[in-house]
């Protein structure tokens, strides 16, 4: 790898942070399980749905399934460093199976339920995963159907139904056989915790995939501690706190959200299913969310189409109520505090209108955290305007998920914050960002080449994304490298941007790509959210029709036009959207579109609609 110059940046001076507890942190995640049920043995771990109710377990609980599906696990002859995959959506027994295999001394090897059964075997193959977790015969099938191919997996442990009495378990069976065993060896899941030191291999997850096979990185105990210590050290959370989470547990950002309660002690609400986000919040009233840019957006659309179409009087007092919101929040960015008359609007602003907006989401929220894509500026600042505040971050699979993140008392619109305290950063000439820290990568498991390309001699990973760090220590992020294109007339167009600026001006979108690369203009596809334009079409004449038929309306087109006419007027006129369509579905994770946390497959969507981006030129 080249060589680069750089401006590197540190932390901010004027932030206090603990660095005892970042250097002396637990040698392991096993370790640190441990030590959180020592400190709070009785007190509220996870709660999840358990019909419909919900169904809360201490962390004594936990530790003793832990401890059972752990020695279950050395049973099998899982040796520590062996790896053992999940393959399920996010949900309590992941949660469990994740920590059973820390526990046993092995490494977690993280599988999307939605993935390809090729790329499944794949994943197994590259990782020499030796047991599987499976949620459910679905996921169990597509194993069955690849077994062939994946002769390291001895056996595979079903979360929801029975074993076959050969290759499959359920997860109670494996449950029994670590009683037998921990019968036999008390200390056996003991002797592997302790066994277990900071460089010792955790977690292999693997990318997204978006250009040819997926990579695995490899994340020692170390990054995860690491990430959990400066988390705790920068004083964000605390044990009073409660999380909703509902991320994939496969994704970097889900994981680490399931590290941070072992070091800092705060309970966890896990609930996997998107459809119930809204109406969960307002029943668990958590304090804190983590989420993809997506759900504030689909939420600010939902919210603000609800009003505008109340119209009237009511739709007036939400404007000058979230005007008045906006107006303080500029105050607040700044340090500052309302006072006269705005203070008093505010006051009554938020008794009318502000106070039930945030009764919607559970009524707790202190912050909510937006990683893994852009999120974009307005929607962040409306969140803001009514109380809400959204934490942008930063980081990669290659750095466990939070290298930046703006605080509650530091936090810059547009930006993805300060670093956390022990990660270092660095921008290249040309614009690249570099990171270097305990939460950094090991490299890609079984991939020389692409850990050359990846880390430099120094331990810098060069991220792939441009951005630029502000005089107060603030990262902007600008676009991935390799999504940036010229057009055939010299101008460089940054897709991203125009992207999230399109969903904050847009209630209807649901995914907009910008294309133009050596094209004399800029053109997009666009999909529309089908609930979002389910309501618009009853109200225009057009209710009953199918999805589809309402999409590629002409009505529906000419709305289309008037947010695309608002975009361009903010726009440089080589960046102006000349020509789009609407596709007559939506994107999905199913088809490989958009990436279980919910981020654009730029290349894949591009290909397979090549045609119809052709055909804006033609």
């Amino acid at each position: 790898m080249a060589p680069v110059s750089t401006l590197q940046y540190r932390t901010p001076q004027d932030e206090e942070v603990n660095e005892y507890a970042i250097g002396n942190r637990a040698p392991s995640v096993a370790h640190l399980f441990r030590d959180r049920v020592a400190k709070t043995p009785g007190a509220e771990a996870f709660r999840y749905a358990f019909g419909e109710r919900w169904q809360s377990v201490s962390w004594r609980e936990v530790r003793e399934q832990v401890y059972r599906l752990a020695a279950g696990l050395v049973a099998l002859g899982v040796e520590p460093e062996d790896r053992v995959a999940i393959a399920s959506g996010t949900r309590y027994e992941w949660a469990l199976a994740d920590l059973a295999v820390m526990c046993a001394g092995a490494a977690t090897t993280t599988i999307y339920p939605t993935t390809m059964s090729s790329d499944v075997s794949f994943i197994l193959h590259n990782s020499g995963s030796r047991v599987v977790f499976a949620e459910d015969a679905a996921q169990v099938a597509k194993l069955q159907e690849r077994r062939a191919d994946v002769p390291d997996v001895m056996r595979v442990v079903v979360l929801d139904g029975p074993g076959d009495g050969d290759w499959v378990i359920s997860l109670a069976e494996l449950e029994q056989i670590g009683e037998e065993l921990a019968t036999r060896r008390s200390g056996v899941v003991d002797e592997r915790i302790d066994a277990l030191t900071p460089d010792r291999l955790a977690t292999i997850i693997y990318t997204s995939g978006t250009t040819g096979r997926p990579k695995g990185a490899r994340l020692t105990h170390d990054a995860w501690t690491y990430e959990a210590a400066a988390v705790d050290a920068i004083g964000i959370l605390g044990p009073q706190d409660l999380q909703y989470l509902w991320l994939p547990l496969s994704h970097v950002f889900g994981k680490v959200l399931l590290t941070l309660p072992l070091q800092i002690g705060f309970p966890t609400v896990v609930d996997g299913r998107i459809d119930r986000i809204v109406e969960n919040l307002g029943v668990v009233r958590p304090t804190f969310m983590g989420a993809a840019p997506r759900i504030f957006e689909k939420a600010y659309a939902r919210i603000t189409m609800m009003m505008a179409e109340e119209g009237g009087a009511k739709a007036r007092l939400f404007d000058w109520a979230t005007a008045v919101g906006a107006e303080v929040a500029r105050l607040r960015e700044r340090g500052q505090q309302p006072s006269g008359v705005l203070a008093w609007k505010h006051a009554l602003a938020d008794r009318l209108v502000l106070a039930k907006v945030r009764e919607r989401f559970g009524g707790r929220v202190r912050f909510f955290i937006s990683g893994s894509a852009a999120l974009n500026r307005d929607v962040a600042a409306w969140f803001d305007s009514v109380g809400l505040l959204v934490l942008e971050g930063y980081g990669l699979t290659e750095s466990s998920a939070a290298s930046f993140v703006n605080r509650p008392h530091a936090n810059a619109f547009g930006t993805v914050g300060w670093p956390l305290p022990g990660t270092e950063v660095r921008v290249a000439d040309d614009g690249e960002v570099l990171l270097r820290g305990p939460g950094v990568m090991e490299g890609y498991h079984r991939n020389a080449e692409a850990t050359d390309q990846a880390l430099d001699a120094e331990g810098w990973l060069h991220t792939g994304d441009i951005g630029s760090v502000d005089d107060r220590g603030f990262l902007r992020i600008t676009d991935r490298k390799k999504d940036f294109f010229k057009t055939s007339g010299g101008k460089y167009v940054a897709p991203a941007v125009i992207e999230s600026r399109f969903k904050g001006i847009c209630p209807y979108v649901s995914q907009f790509l910008v294309h133009g690369a050596d094209r004399n203009f800029v053109s997009a596809l666009v999909t529309l959210d089908a609930e979002a334009i389910g309501e618009w079409a009853q109200a225009n004449g057009l209710g009953g029709r199918s999805y589809r038929d309402v999409v590629t309306s002409p009505q529906a087109h000419d709305l289309v036009q008037t947010y695309i006419d608002r975009l361009n007027a903010s726009l440089n006129r080589w960046e102006t959207v000349k020509k789009f369509t609407i596709l007559d579905r939506d994107l999905t994770v199913e088809a490989g579109e958009v990436t279980p946390s919910l981020k654009l497959r730029r290349k894949e969507v591009g290909e397979r609609y090549r045609a119809t981006l052709d055909a804006h030129y033609s």
